[in-house]
């Protein structure tokens, strides 16, 4: 049985739960759920901490985040095969989030080297005159971090690695259903030389140890990952403390007629089906030029039928199980909603258990849910367009906007969209899906609050103090 991690120790608890394999429920080990006295060590141990964190050197923080980074580097292969067991993802992609969550923390490093405040102009105004000052950036104090099941690995390392970076203690409460990898990345930190008493995992209900520890006074940012409901539940509760959130999309790409074609619709099927679709930015909705919509619809299916579901720990499998067969009966039922309304399956569209066919669909009607809210699931709807105006206009038709994407050779149309989007990040030439973990992300709307990324991540993480000197002196 995992144990948790209270204040940099281990510990076991009076209750615990299973993690099971997405595909096949087989078990892949018991993990210790935190009770009331734990979450209450926990607070404490990481409030204890403060000090100690805090006058840790710049250099000091670097040096712990760059061994993380190592380490998870040379722990790759034990780590991915845990992630790939418990969040369904394929061996392939939990190596590869493996390798970004350690790139996540060297960038950290280097971060935390550039941490500055700067010069302030006193005598910019009248009366500054003999006036000299700068600010400092110092840490905020306990960050609460609340984790999802999709990338249990590297969206922890975004809201820790900027933490530590930043000179706080933190606690992870991961996913329920994506616990283990959470407890040995705090093993690592651990092991890293991070102080211990600001390290703590505890995995265990939302309903009980999550909301007990957003509700404490003593974090002082909550930085979450998850749904729109869940985090609208978590801002009614925080009380007085910082909230950042990232809260899902139904990310959209116009395709224009200049578009290269080949290439859109490779990487819209990349975008689409990468961990069976439940990525924020998975591409979800496409709207193509009527001229090449056919074309696009072809060759999107044709690639969509080539992508091997099935066991996520199957070598030639390409996309594995959706996290759970309330999720994959979900999309089913959205998928159903939408053909009774007009709509068309090109391929897929079928369940077995938690095992979801990628699915094109065609002709969704804008009011229905997979036009409207988060899938989540892999299922990318296309639709045709005349108007290129109105074309932004359906992407912008929702509640959602975290990122989207454009296909075109005209400059025009791409600052078109660029201007029109609402979105929090437009990529022109690819598709939404691509982040990489320096940049700002986030979204507006429904989308969330704040950004993420090292250097964004850590301006929330930290406060700005003032020092001002007065040299001046009457005569």
């Amino acid at each position: 049985m995992h144990k948790l991690i209270v204040g940099g120790k281990e510990q076991e608890s009076s209750s615990s739960f299973e993690v099971l394999n997405p595909f096949d429920s087989s078990l892949v080990d018991t993990v210790a759920s935190a009770g009331e006295g734990q979450v209450e060590e926990a607070l404490s141990a990481a409030e204890a901490a403060r000090p100690e964190i805090r006058a840790l050197p710049r250099s000091e923080r670097a040096k712990v985040l760059y061994e993380v980074s190592r380490q998870l580097k040379a722990r790759s292969d034990q780590l991915s095969r845990l992630l790939a067991a418990e969040a369904g993802k394929t061996l392939k992609e939990a190596r590869g989030e493996v390798a970004r969550a350690a790139n996540t923390f060297a960038f950290a490093g280097d971060e935390a080297k550039r941490l500055a405040g700067e010069i302030i102009p006193f005598d910019a105004v009248p009366g500054g005159h003999g006036r000299q000052g700068c600010s400092l950036k110092v840490p905020l104090g306990v960050i609460l971090a609340i984790t999802p099941y999709n990338f249990p690995v590297n969206l922890a390392a975004h809201k820790i690695a900027p933490a530590m970076a930043a000179g706080n203690p933190f606690i992870l409460k991961p996913a329920s259903v994506t616990p283990l990898s959470g407890i040995m990345l705090g093993k690592i930190i651990l092991e890293a030389g991070f102080p211990p008493g600001g390290v703590s995992v505890l995995p265990g209900p939302g309903s009980s140890v999550g909301l007990k520890l957003v509700r404490d006074p003593r974090p002082r940012m909550v930085t979450f990952t998850g749904s729109v409901d869940v985090g609208k539940q978590i801002a009614r509760e925080a009380g007085y403390k910082k909230i950042g959130m990232e809260l899902g999309s139904n990310s959209g790409i116009v395709v224009t007629g200049s578009a290269d074609l080949d290439f859109a619709c490779g990487r819209i099927v990349a975008g689409a089906y990468a961990l069976a679709g439940q990525v924020c930015i998975s591409v979800q909705r496409v709207v193509a030029q009527r001229d090449i919509f056919d074309q696009l619809v072809e060759r999107v299916t044709g690639l969509t039928a080539e992508v091997k579901a099935g066991d996520q720990l199957d070598p030639a499998t390409t996309m594995g199980p959706m996290i759970s067969e309330k999720e994959a009966a979900r999309v089913e039922a959205w998928v159903a909603e939408a053909t009774q309304a007009g709509a068309k399956v090109r391929t897929g569209g079928t369940r077995q258990g938690t095992l979801f066919q990628p699915t094109v669909i065609t002709g969704v009607p804008e009011d229905k849910n997979l036009w409207q809210e988060e899938a989540f699931g892999p299922v990318v709807a296309i639709n045709p367009y005349d108007d290129f105006e109105e074309a932004l206009a359906s992407i912008n038709e929702t509640r959602y906007g975290l990122q989207a994407g454009i296909f075109t050779d005209s400059l025009d149309q791409a600052f078109k969209a660029i201007e029109s989007l609402d979105v929090g990040g437009v990529i022109v030439n690819d598709f939404p899906t691509y982040r990489v973990d320096q940049m700002p992300y986030g979204g507006v709307k429904d989308s969330g609050i704040g950004r993420e990324g090292l250097k964004y991540a850590i301006a929330e993480m930290t406060e700005e103090k003032l020092i001002c000197f007065n040299f001046w002196r009457p005569d």
